[in-house]
């Protein structure tokens, strides 16, 4: 499987998780201009644009990569910022009710299992702020 189909793996995961905690799916691997917003999803007047990453490893063993979050530095924190802004100002007349916040979701692989098989989801609410 290759770096893309992987990464897949991770969003339709994080997707279902957000699915499972009550919101709408609303835009999937969206481009606002250079940058990609892996999520989009609402629930009630939250807009969430999430940053899914998703790694081969055990939740609690430490990785010489470090948490997958921690993979979103500065350039990537700022790229989100300015794609949810610009999404929020093409689409201000169907978001201007929504609150919006920029979250992201670690998504945690069985690094033995060929299947991919998701041993762990984690959800940092409002992670990217400006």
């Amino acid at each position: 499987m290759d770096n893309r189909s992987f990464g897949r793996v991770g969003e339709n995961s994080a997707a279902l998780y957000l699915q499972e905690k009550g919101f709408n799916i609303i835009g999937r691997n969206v481009y606002v201009g250079r940058c990609e917003i892996d999520i989009i999803a609402e629930n009630g007047d939250l807009l969430l644009f999430v940053e899914v990453k998703t790694r081969r490893q055990k939740p609690d063993v430490k990785s010489i990569y470090g948490r997958p979050a921690s993979a979103v530095d500065r350039e990537k924190r700022e790229n989100l910022l300015s794609a949810a802004r610009r999404y929020l100002y093409e689409n201000r007349k169907s978001t201007e009710a929504y609150q919006p916040r920029i979250d992201i979701i670690e998504v945690y692989v069985d690094p033995s299992d060929k299947v991919y098989r998701v041993l762990d989801i984690r959800h940092f609410p409002n992670a990217v702020h400006g």
